[in-house]
């Protein structure tokens, strides 16, 4: 009995003892295999944060693009905006100068057409001036012709009108207007003005009333 009460408790140490060893294999493998999945699983988070930082860059280098795409459109419309606003400014001064230069043209015709308007009373006086210095005992009419021939052309100058100084001179276009020509014996005559049957009148650089002339031929 004894011996069989031995033999049961060696066999139960020796069973207890393999289950043990049998734990702790299975422990040993049960912790290798969660190293293993451990392992893998930070490979795999690890592939996953690469790829996430290689899409981060493709969308960061995809905006990049956009702005620089939108910042060049802005860039030319910019540009565009500031040529209509050179064109604009410089169509505004033009019609500033233009309408300037027509308001002053249309105040000088204006004032041009009085003058040219006194011009016949002012060939009025000087017949009148040529008629009485002729007869005898006229001395006051003279005077007072003259006095109002010496105003009217004061006026005149005061706005600018000149008289075109044309007997003697060369038979010029441009402020003579040819109303006969008369042969000449003097060379010196010849293509000059011998005469003058209206005179002529410039206001400023302009001619008003081109002088009528005869040439000598």
């Amino acid at each position: 009995m004894e011996k069989n009460t031995e033999f049961e408790e060696s066999e139960e140490i020796k069973n207890g003892t393999e289950a043990e060893d049998v734990s702790a294999e299975i422990g040993s493998d049960t912790s290798e295999k969660n190293g293993e999945s451990s392992q893998e699983a930070e490979k795999k988070e690890g592939g996953r944060k690469f790829f996430r930082k290689k899409d981060d860059r493709k969308k960061s280098s995809g905006e990049v693009e956009s702005l620089n795409a939108k910042i060049a459109e802005l860039n030319v419309k910019v540009a565009e905006t500031n040529d209509k606003y050179i064109r604009l400014a410089a169509e505004f001064d033009n019609f500033r100068r233009r309408t300037a230069k027509e308001r002053l043209e249309l105040i000088s015709s204006a004032g041009e057409d009085v003058l040219k308007g006194l011009l016949p009373t002012l060939d009025d006086c000087e017949k009148a001036l040529d008629m009485l210095e002729k007869l005898e005992g006229c001395e006051a009419a003279v005077e007072g012709t003259k006095l109002i021939y010496d105003k009217l052309m004061a006026y005149l100058k005061s706005r600018g009108v000149t008289r075109i100084e044309a007997l003697g001179s060369d038979f010029d276009t441009d402020v003579h207007e040819a109303v006969a020509q008369f042969p000449v014996q003097e060379e010196e005559k010849k293509n000059k003005v011998i005469d003058v049957t209206r005179q002529g009148y410039m206001l400023k650089d302009k001619v008003i009333r081109f002088a009528q002339v005869v040439v000598g031929i």
